[in-house]
């Protein structure tokens, strides 16, 4: 059994469509700017609101944009039609060993959001609704899945991983290629209907899945009834976990009195004479009015495992008791592993933000553990890399 199949209805690209995810952004101005620079980029259908013709309107009322620019945009021949195709798919970048992965539908059913839930698809982060709801009246609008969602092979991760790996060195020319911000270069291959795609689409879809990126976009398929969502499998080998921090932009209290309200909720405070940095696991750092603070947040034994992450004691200890802020407060940014801690400070600095949060990655260890235990994660907790880029492989709905 596969729960992995080809895309019925593929549009490829064959401009430069392709794009950083629309969750890779601290600041919406990035966005504006990238739209302004190259036109085709799918960031102009999935964040319509944000290209520089549709300022001014909300995400809603520049849904109508979104449907005509993706119109264009197959008209003009930006994306080529295909049908019964999964796409092969490969990042590079010098220095770095090759990621591989299979652009394919998956069986919406099979998702598992907790350990009472049977399915092969597990979700492992808790979500912000309303950018479900969001991502749900964009393919509802445009008719169509930009973005993947990005999944795990645990079963048979190193039997894919060697497939792909040697499918792609024997493909030849790419249907497509695009260099990303960071300097790595995606490549593509449709692969037609016959052998090698079933038996890659086997791999793909023959054991659990974890969500790696894409809790959002998963929850959208099911929320909108479809019954497969678009998706990259990739691999164990194929992925890093990067630190996912948080921005401030303004603290409900003083400055001076956030250590005094963090020591009252039993967190020990030690003032650092450096820049904040990346912290080890079981400390997180805070940058504030030029000073640099390692915290060691409480734990409570009486939670499990999961709850005493860092990333969850952030967010109850921190967020909830100190500050009194919800995880989804606009005033909480979430700032993925693309932006250093030189940028974080900077930003406080500059008075964009008052308080950065610097907090280790979730280690490949918990982050495999939290999943068998069928538990999820706290949200924007774990920031994989490299990211599946959006915008090169479309599935057309309906």
């Amino acid at each position: 059994m596969t729960v992995a199949h080809p895309i019925s209805r593929a549009w490829i690209s064959a401009a430069i469509t392709g794009a950083q995810n629309y969750d890779e952004f601290a600041d919406d101005a990035e966005i504006t700017a990238i739209i302004a620079a190259n036109p085709a980029s799918s960031l102009a259908i999935e964040m319509p609101h944000l290209a520089p013709d549709s300022r001014g309107r909300s995400f809603t009322e520049a849904l109508p944009d979104a449907a005509a620019r993706l119109a264009a945009q197959q008209e003009h021949g930006d994306y080529t039609p295909a049908e019964q195709v999964a796409v092969l798919y490969r990042i590079t970048a010098p220095g770095e060993p090759p990621a591989v992965g299979l652009w394919a539908m998956i069986d919406t059913d099979q998702i598992s959001a907790s350990a009472d839930e049977p399915g092969l698809v597990i979700r492992n982060e808790d979500v912000f609704l309303a950018k479900v709801r969001e991502r749900v009246a964009l393919a509802e609008t445009v008719g169509a899945l930009l973005s993947p969602v990005l999944l795990l092979q645990t079963g048979r991760g190193d039997d894919l991983h060697a497939a792909l790996l040697a499918a792609a060195d024997a493909a030849g020319e790419p249907a497509a290629e695009d260099t990303d911000q960071s300097g790595r270069t995606h490549q593509i291959w449709p692969l037609p209907a016959g052998p090698e795609q079933d038996e890659l689409l086997a791999l793909a879809g023959g054991g659990e899945l974890v969500v790696a990126d894409g809790n959002h976009r998963s929850l959208a398929a099911q929320s909108g009834g479809l019954p497969r969502f678009l998706a990259v499998v990739t691999t164990p080998a194929s992925v890093a976990i990067q630190p996912y921090n948080r921005l401030i932009s303004e603290l409900p209290v003083p400055p001076g009195e956030l250590v005094e309200r963090l020591t009252a909720a039993g967190a020990t405070v030690t003032d650092l004479p450096r820049p904040a940095r990346i912290p080890g696991k079981g400390t997180i750092e805070l940058y504030v009015d030029g000073r640099t603070y390692a915290v060691d947040l409480p734990a409570d034994p009486n939670l499990p495992d999961v709850e005493n992450l860092d990333h969850a004691r952030v967010e109850r200890v921190l967020l909830g008791r100190v500050l009194g802020l919800d995880p989804g407060d606009k005033r909480v940014s979430y700032v993925g592993g693309d932006y250093p801690a030189e940028w974080l400070r900077d930003e406080v600095d500059a008075a964009r933000s008052e308080l950065a949060v610097l907090i280790a990655p979730v280690t490949v260890d918990d982050f495999v553990t939290v999943n068998l235990q069928r538990q999820k994660l706290p949200r924007k907790s774990t920031w994989f890399t490299p990211k599946a880029r959006g915008g090169l492989v479309l599935a057309q709905l309906g």
